[in-house]
């Protein structure tokens, strides 16, 4: 009798609850959002529609706001968070087009092989936009798993600067957009139809690799298309916002950041996994209606003004990072490589990188500062600014605007005007517009900022003093083939 009750008890065991393991590695999502303005989202401002899922993310989490960008541009962005190095140093510059033969470096490490070193598994959906021939994709860069688009949802024969062409015409600039899952192309011609369903294909891929690897740590990266134009939104959510088809987009992308966390609490994973909530850059201002918003800030994609650079940032990860709390130190994409790395005890590439650990900013670490003594901001190849603490001093340049005029509508751009910004420095805590040059008033700081970028160009170079720097490495080349 006795040996019945306790083989009872022991098969009564089996069903309770285990205790969570402390020892578990812990998992990461890095959504990623395209063209999305610092004031497109309840946390940072919106008002004209709702982003319920968001406000929870940034209630339960920390928002960042100060987060940067290495440049605001789609490749030279993302080829930044991947590689933790400035965008300039890798040779990846501006958005990588079909025509294109560049794209990653072999021997640059993303943060898929830095998970990989530790057995985690990886996927990326979404837009990858970092070379779209096969040497280039994400599974010959650390990723088990792709499913998405090669390059921007825009670069297609419907682009607004074609669209008034016979399609043969069309076709020799912008051809057929694919979509590609693995190495192949599952879609070869992408139309509307099916640029409606992109959000809802890629939660739905995350919420199904969420679901397969619960068992075993994971790394997943959802760099959407939107809200990208042309702007696309499935039936779920159009004219649901009451703010015209860049609101609806929005909400559907905060439907999609809502399943995703759902599913992580589904599944008992909310407690053992970081998200991170950003934006590849500013918004598109030229298409109006069809764009979001950077204020207070100037400007938007395409200047390095913070307009343009300065995205929003929200962490999660409960019980690990404080709840409802703000972190107003500077820091960048390229620190998110380093961080996970520390997390999970990885190593860093034996090459150089730009990014630092910023675990303590993350967990609200107190007295927690950023570890970067100044930021430097390129546009290509240029230096055209640079940020320590509050203070970020613009070196002369020109830069595109509209200058106070409206935007396009319609998904129909308006043409930029050049203007131009001599040596000018900015207090951003007091000025996060970047309107009133302070720098008669503070020689000392733009000295001391003057001779921060000295060391930054040596480094890194700057093409508008045809400056070779020392640290840059080439991109990845495919040479084209003789018909």
């Amino acid at each position: 009798m006795h040996v019945r009750w306790t083989l009872l008890a022991l098969l009564l065991s089996s069903f309770v609850a285990p205790a969570p393991a402390t020892d578990r590695p812990p998992n990461f999502v890095i959504i990623y959002i395209d063209d999305m303005g610092y004031a497109d989202i309840g946390p940072f401002g919106a008002r004209a529609y709702k982003t319920p899922n968001l406000d929870r993310l940034a209630k339960e989490g920390r928002v960042f706001t100060d987060f940067y960008v290495s440049q605001a541009v789609c490749s030279a962005s993302r080829a930044a968070l991947m590689t933790g190095c400035h965008s300039v140093r890798i040779g990846i510059l501006g958005a990588l087009g079909p025509q294109s033969r560049s794209g990653i470096g072999q021997e640059e490490i993303t943060l898929g092989e830095i998970a990989k070193q530790k057995g985690y598994a990886t996927a990326c959906f979404g837009k990858w936009h970092l070379g779209h021939l096969r040497q280039f994709l994400p599974l010959q860069h650390g990723f088990d798993e792709y499913f998405g688009l090669p390059y921007s949802n825009d670069m297609w024969p419907y682009h607004p600067g074609v669209r008034q062409l016979p399609m043969e015409e069309r076709l020799k600039k912008w051809p057929h957009l694919p979509l590609i899952e693995g190495n192949d192309i599952k879609i070869p011609q992408v139309g509307d139809a099916e640029q409606n369903q992109l959000t809802t294909w890629y939660t739905q891929h995350a919420v199904a690799f969420i679901e397969k690897n619960k068992g075993r740590p994971f790394l997943l990266y959802v760099p959407h298309s939107m809200v990208h134009v042309p702007l696309h939104v499935s039936d779920k959510f159009r004219d649901k916002s009451g703010a015209g088809l860049f609101g609806d987009v929005v909400m559907e992308v905060d439907w999609s950041v809502g399943q995703i966390v759902e599913a992580l609490r589904r599944t008992g994973l909310d407690r053992d996994t970081c998200v991170v909530f950003a934006s590849d850059n500013g918004p598109w201002l030229s298409y109006g209606d069809h764009a979001g918003s950077a204020l207070p800030l100037r400007e938007g994609k395409g200047t390095m003004f913070d307009g343009g650079c300065r995205v929003p940032c929200i962490m999660w990860w409960p019980g690990k990072i404080p709840a409802g709390t703000t972190c107003r130190e500077p820091a960048m994409t390229i620190d998110i490589l380093p961080t996970i790395a520390g997390l999970i005890g990885a190593k860093l590439p034996d090459h150089k990188i730009d990014g630092l650990d910023i675990w303590p900013l993350m967990c609200g670490r107190e007295n927690a500062r950023s570890p970067h003594e100044f930021l430097s901001f390129y546009w290509g190849e240029s230096l055209e600014a640079v940020r320590s603490g509050n203070w970020k001093l613009h070196f002369p340049h020109k830069y595109r605007t509209l200058g106070g005029k409206p935007g396009g509508a319609g998904g129909i751009p308006v043409e930029y005007a050049t203007a131009q910004i001599g040596l000018s420095l900015f207090d951003l805590a007091k000025d996060p517009g970047e309107t009133t040059d302070v720098a008669a008033q503070h020689p000392d700081v733009v000295r001391h900022l003057e001779a921060s970028a000295g060391q930054i160009r040596q480094d890194l170079g700057d093409k508008a003093l045809k400056i070779r720097g020392t640290g840059i490495r080439a991109c990845g080349k495919v040479e084209a083939t003789k018909p």
